[in-house]
Order: C-alpha cells, then sequence, then structure tokens
C-alpha cells in the first residue's frame, strides 16, 4: 500500500542509531506516523524539523503498519521559526493540540491555518463554536462576544448586559473577516478556545492543559511589553502559513 500527500511535521523521535519515526500533520490523511530509514543522518536531520512542509510518499506491506515515509522538502519553515519564542511555543501548541484527534482522520481544516486552527479543531471534536450569527439575534454584524454557556457568537448590543459574564470574541476569528491578528487579539482567542477545551476535552479526560499553551501566552505577553511589531512573525499564520 501507498499514497502520497503533504504534511506539516509536527515532531520525530530517534529510533533505533540511524532511523527516526516523523510524526507529521497531512492534507488528506490526517496525523500520521511513520519511520525514516537514515532520518538521523546530516542530510535528512534539516528537513525533518518541526515547522517544516515536505512531500510524502508513505509506504506499507498493510495499512495499519507503521509503515515507511520517504521525505522531500517543500518550505523550509524551521530555522525562521526558531528565531520566535512566540513561534516555537505556538507550533508546540498546535502539535499537542492536534494529538487530541485520532491518528490517521483526516481533518483538511486543521490543515490550512493556525490562526483558526483552534477554532476547526473544536469542530472536529465534537463542541464546536458557531461564530457565524448572533445567538439572540441573528445577525451577522458586529459579534463581540461568544457565550460560556453555548459557544455561540452574541452581537455587542444583545451582549451588553452581561458583558461581564461574556467571552471576547477576536474579529480575526470570524471567517471572511479579514482582519490581522494582533498580540492581543491572539491572546484573547487562547483564552476563549482555552474555557471551552477545558470544559470539554481537558476536565473529561482528566489532563491538564499543555504546558506548551501557557509557554506560548508567556511569550506573547513578553514580545507585546516590548512594544514590537507582530508582523514579520505573524505568530497566529506564519507557522502552517
Amino acid at each position: 500500500m501507498e499514497w502520497r500527500d503533504e504534511g506539516i511535521i509536527l515532531g520525530t523521535r530517534k529510533h533505533g542509531e540511524t532511523s527516526a519515526i516523523l510524526e507529521v500533520m497531512t492534507r488528506a490523511h490526517g496525523r500520521h506516523l511513520g519511520l525514516v530509514r537514515g532520518g538521523r543522518s546530516r542530510k535528512q536531520q534539516p528537513v525533518l524539523q518541526p515547522g517544516n512542509r515536505v512531500d510524502l510518499l508513505w509506504r506499507a506491506r498493510l495499512d495499519e503498519h507503521l509503515g515507511t515515509f520517504q521525505t522531500e522538502a517543500i518550505e523550509m519553515n524551521a530555522a525562521r521559526l526558531m528565531d520566535s519564542a512566540i513561534a516555537v511555543y505556538g507550533l508546540q501548541t498546535m502539535a499537542a493540540h492536534l494529538r487530541l484527534l485520532p491518528e490517521r482522520d483526516a481533518h483538511g481544516g486543521l490543515y490550512e491555518a493556525l490562526s483558526v486552527m483552534i477554532v476547526h479543531l473544536d469542530d472536529e471534536l465534537g463542541f464546536g463554536l458557531d461564530l457565524s450569527q448572533c445567538a439572540a439575534t441573528g445577525t451577522r454584524q458586529d459579534l463581540a462576544y461568544v457565550s460560556p454557556k453555548s459557544g455561540r457568537a452574541v452581537s455587542r448590543e444583545a451582549g451588553a448586559p452581561w458583558h461581564d459574564k461574556m467571552l471576547v470574541l477576536p474579529a480575526f476569528l470570524q471567517r471572511g473577516s479579514g482582519m490581522r491578528a494582533n498580540h492581543a487579539a491572539i491572546a484573547e482567542a487562547f483564552r476563549l478556545t482555552g474555557f471551552f477545551f477545558t470544559r470539554h476535552v481537558y476536565e473529561p479526560r482528566g489532563i491538564d492543559q499543555p504546558d506548551a499553551r501557557a509557554g506560548f501566552l508567556a511569550a506573547l505577553r513578553k514580545h507585546h511589553a516590548t512594544h514590537k511589531p507582530i508582523g514579520g512573525e505573524n505568530a497566529a499564520g506564519e507557522i502552517i502559513r
């Protein structure tokens, strides 16, 4: 059996003296593992770094086998990402959340953009946020909050009487908004999704939030305190753009 796809490398681990087990998020085959023979060689190591986009050829005798990967670099992102603590923590957080999904389940929407990745992941885990229109009035305009009870968007006017109990809805999470995320908006997005992940995923499974998530927010706050523009790093989208 074999297939060809492209994927983003989430991580690797050593296997024997010369090989590596590669973990990737693929476009059509979900999160997938495979053996890369010679994966620890000087030639292979620069390619098999988290964040790199690669062309993959997977082969196995049976579908349930681990199988082997042949890889070819498409986009070498790792070196650029390693220059930014925000990008590193963002990538680690992305990988930690993707591991909540069953291996080899295709989730094409998750492949496209880190900026909306968490919202898509909510959908795949079965408690998706409905950010399309106001839960109270049906309007699609001026959506400013998310109800902590229903996970649905609420307009600024409808939510005003309960604004202190509402979760903030960052504008860039609304599909088609065209808004660019700044430091504050990314932090609000992580608070929003963290609330629902804790309720529906972490607490029911008896697990804690990934350390990388807290690290990402800490790095973001530190970066924001220096008043540097986020543009060059584009922490929300650069990782899997």
